[in-house]
């Protein structure tokens, strides 16, 4: 028990969610992909967003879970679990290390399927320089050791504002908007430009290291 308050006292934040009880297999999917598609989590099933603890009946919780893994998941969330209890209150806790197979989607509220991510304690949809993202770090690019004019101009935007949202860099850019976005996600995975996600938006700028 000490364990499981342990986990409550901490809250909720990236890779912890409480869930008094699962009632759609379908939204819970969701939480499972973001998880799964940024650092791994953990559901708490029986806790109030306040850390009370209500307790839930686990087989019945357990089964909502995996059939949302295995059926409003693609591809389908590994997850292992384990079972707590606090007096005659039972809590289920899911465990989703972050996936090698994402990105993995989930249904969105019209039926299409859709990647999220977890930021905070949030479950957000995943932006398309993210995914090019992932799918760059499977392939790999290797950086050259000089940059092209092109390349060179593409990062003199981001030397002359601190940083920039990809509809801003559009308007700045004078290429077209397909090769904005594969300089902004190769620029990203050779770690000369980074990307910082919040809740109000996506922004991109020069990492610090990098060389005037």
């Amino acid at each position: 028990m000490n364990t499981l308050y342990s986990y409550i006292r901490e809250g909720e934040h990236q890779t912890q969610d409480f869930k008094f009880r699962i009632d759609d297999a379908r939204k819970i999917a969701r939480t499972l992909v973001a998880f799964a598609n940024t650092d791994g989590g953990r559901l708490l099933i029986g806790v109030k967003d306040n850390g009370k603890v209500t307790g839930i009946d686990p087989e019945e919780e357990f089964h909502m879970i995996q059939g949302a893994a295995e059926m409003y998941c693609q591809p389908p969330i590994e997850f292992t679990s384990q079972i707590w209890q606090d007096d005659h209150k039972l809590v289920l806790e899911i465990i989703v290390p972050p996936s090698p197979l994402r990105p993995h989607s989930a249904k969105d509220d019209d039926n299409r399927w859709r990647i999220y991510i977890r930021q905070d304690d949030h479950t957000l949809l995943a932006n398309k320089i993210l995914i090019a993202l992932w799918k760059l770090q499977k392939k790999g690019v290797d950086k050259p050791q000089e940059f092209t004019e092109e390349e060179n101009h593409f990062l003199g935007l981001f030397r002359a504002h601190e940083q920039l949202t990809l509809s801003k860099l559009y308007r700045l850019s004078t290429l077209k908007k397909n090769r904005v976005d594969y300089l902004l996600t190769l620029f990203i995975f050779w770690a000369v430009l980074e990307m910082h996600i919040h809740l109000e938006g996506t922004f991109y700028s020069l990492k610090t290291h990098v060389e005037e």
